[in-house]
């Protein structure tokens, strides 16, 4: 059973009592319909409140028409959400959890080409992402928003929630005017602390004017903006205790950054654990009020030190609990192998609103599929049991394996090398990416656990298929860097990344380094080289190195981390040719603007990230003499880690 003893216990916040302290904590999803609330994030709100968590805290809604930074927001200060509202908290309440509504307006963040109204803000100052010069908000425009969220927060009680959250954290028309870096206004609501207050009072008192002193408000703090000119934490501990002394708020809820270092608010696998820690400490150090603390706590270990240490009174969790909802469950069960740790790779989250798709996780392909897929286990087995055969154990293989012995079906996993991962066991090698293994270690334990057969050090051929006699086979034999990707890329002092990382190239000191991935498989790999005191210079056709970490907010440390290191840059070149003897490979490209073509070299070695191709002989080799024949992951097209385990985990279940 479980030994968490803080984490498990209940909490007052204002009248409502929690009764754990594991908060799901608020994040767009995109899941909304025609900007009203869906049956589809009542179910996927409704799943973490299945498995466990004490509080849900909603994504963000709209509070006004001019905010409408995201096509898909709820606009909750329209009367007809309380429908809507009624049934996501009615669903959410039968698992003894409580939920509480985030209300916000964008401000500068807002986007007008969704809207086509102008974009509110303090200051006619373009926001840094966005671009877009806004209004300077007039004294009538700020008493609307404060009227708007009053009557926002007025749906909100009307649909049953238990309280509300206002947004005053790294995206929010209240931080911007609180923060010198935002708020250039030389009247009443700007200069001092007392006048870029006055608005962001109003708000708030409007919303506690509309629900009653018995209804629990909660303000989402951006602890640190992080950057010069702005809010430091200093500054938002007397900001703290001047709200507590108003006596409007219940808690405070901590957010970290804003827009202009967004690496920091969604931050990845290379930034620490917890490492918003000091943030919620300092303010619980100022204020009496419970005191939220969120970034990157994706363990109950983590979270019960935290709440031990007095650092923290809620523990928020983000994608902890998008990757495993029944995390808290888990843990209070004492079944901690069991746990889906999120590595905070962000592909399936941030990766994917970043680009206005619906949230998704590379780890639990059920995100917002929960009324089809939901629950902690399978409820519906095989109607016919199989005898199930699988070729290769990478992250596809394994949830193929795993999903078809939960339903039933005799499976045995074949991997022809010593141990299960496939690719992951390579891309963990990369600088900074060995949390990525934490994938294989998630599902390693839980092919056991459903009774699947492993047999490792085994290739598979047509000939033990046939002996054999499965009644299915899938395939699962993933991809091999590219052959042939370039005129001379069989030459001596060539290398690919698995090469590399595998420890298989005879690296000389000056390396030229071909990168047409764009991700990690070439950033990280070159960030190896130079941690090894290797000289290196990436040339793409892109338009810079690490065109495809930007939705994921890695591109920032990633640039910054390879130039720190010494790692030289040219982008918009198609390299078409290798040449040279051993000693001194030479490159050949042109420039795709200007098709002007060019040499760089001599270096001693060339890597090369040009790409991926099936290994798919087994497949070719079994169609046609196996009935029911799936082939799933890279060895269909190489692609990311997301596709694979979504593949395996779909032909598992409907095996």
């Amino acid at each position: 059973m479980s030994t968490f003893n803080k984490l498990f216990s209940p909490i007052n916040l204002g009248n409502v009592e929690v009764k754990n302290r594991i908060s799901f904590q608020p994040h767009l999803t995109n899941f909304a319909v025609n900007n009203m609330p869906s049956e589809r994030q009542m179910y996927y709100w409704g799943e973490r409140a299945r498995g466990g968590a004490g509080l849900i805290i909603t994504e963000e809604m709209s509070v006004h028409p001019t905010d409408m930074a995201y096509e898909k927001l709820i606009d909750v200060y329209h009367p007809r959400v309380v429908d809507g509202f009624k049934k996501i908290t009615d669903h959410v309440h039968q698992y003894d959890c409580r939920i509480f509504a985030q209300i916000n307006h964008n401000g500068q963040q807002c986007d007008g080409s969704n809207s086509r109204l102008p974009v509110w803000a303090p200051s006619p100052m373009p926001d840094v992402l966005f671009r877009e010069t806004p209004k300077e908000m007039e004294y009538e425009d700020i008493v609307e928003v404060a009227r708007y969220f009053a009557q926002s927060a007025l749906h909100v009680r009307e649909g049953g929630f238990d309280g509300v959250e206002i947004q005053f954290g790294h995206s929010s028309l209240a931080r911007q005017f609180l923060s010198p870096l935002t708020n250039f206004r030389q009247d009443e609501f700007g200069g001092s602390l007392e006048n870029r207050m006055r608005a962001p009072l109003m708000f708030v008192e409007a919303v506690r004017r509309a629900v009653g002193r018995d209804f629990t408000i909660g303000i989402r703090m951006c602890g640190d903006e992080m950057i010069p000119g702005g809010l430091n934490l200093a500054d938002v501990q007397e900001i703290g205790v001047l709200f507590e002394q108003s006596g409007l708020i219940d808690f405070m809820d901590l957010s970290i950054a804003t827009f202009y270092n967004l690496y920091l608010v969604e931050g990845t696998m290379h930034m620490p654990l917890g490492y918003t820690i000091p943030l919620a400490a300092g303010m619980r150090e100022k204020v009496n009020l419970p005191v939220f603390c969120t970034g990157r706590i994706n363990d109950p270990v983590m979270a019960e030190k935290v709440l031990e240490a007095g650092q923290a009174d809620m523990i928020g969790m983000c994608r902890g609990l998008i990757c495993d909802p029944f995390l808290p469950r888990k843990a209070q069960t004492g079944r901690l192998d069991d746990i889906r740790h999120c590595i905070a790779d962000n592909q399936g989250c941030i990766g994917r609103i970043g680009m206005n798709k619906t949230l998704s996780c590379i780890q639990n392909p059920c995100v917002g599929r929960e009324k089809e897929m939901g629950g902690e286990v399978l409820t519906t087995p095989a109607a016919v049991k199989k005898k199930v055969l699988i070729a290769g154990a990478g992250p596809a293989g394994m949830w193929a394996a795993k999903m078809a012995a939960r339903r039933g079906h005799d499976v045995t996993l074949y991997e022809r090398q010593e141990q299960v991962g496939g690719q992951v066991n390579i891309a963990m090698k990369g600088a900074g990416r060995d949390e990525i293994g934490v994938v294989v270690r998630n599902e390693k334990g839980q092919l056991e656990k459903a009774g699947v057969k492993l047999c490792l050090g085994v290739t598979v051929t047509p000939e033990l298929v046939a002996e054999e006699h499965p009644d299915a086979v899938i395939v699962a034999t993933g991809s091999v860097p590219k052959e042939h990707p370039v005129s001379g890329w069989d030459g001596p002092a060539v290398f690919n990344v698995w090469q590399v990382l595998n420890g298989e190239a005879e690296l000389g000191d000056n390396i030229g380094f071909i990168d047409y991935d764009g991700h990690h498989r070439a950033s990280a790999t070159a960030e190896f080289l130079a941690d090894q005191g290797k000289k290196v210079h990436m040339i793409t056709s892109s338009l810079f190195i690490g065109a495809e970490l930007g939705p994921t907010q890695d591109l920032y440390l990633t640039r910054q981390r390879l130039l720190q290191k010494g790692i030289t840059f040219t982008p918009d070149i198609a390299v078409m040719e290798i040449g040279g003897e051993k000693g001194e490979k030479k490159v050949k490209g042109f420039n795709v603007y200007s098709n002007e073509w060019h040499e760089w070299g001599p270096y001693d070695t060339l890597v090369l990230a040009m790409g991926q191709q099936v290994d798919d002989q087994l497949y070719q080799s079994l169609k046609g003499k196996v009935d029911d024949l799936h082939r799933i992951g890279d060895c269909v097209a190489p692609r990311k880690l997301d596709m694979a385990i979504w593949e395996g985990h779909k032909v598992g279940r409907e095996l």
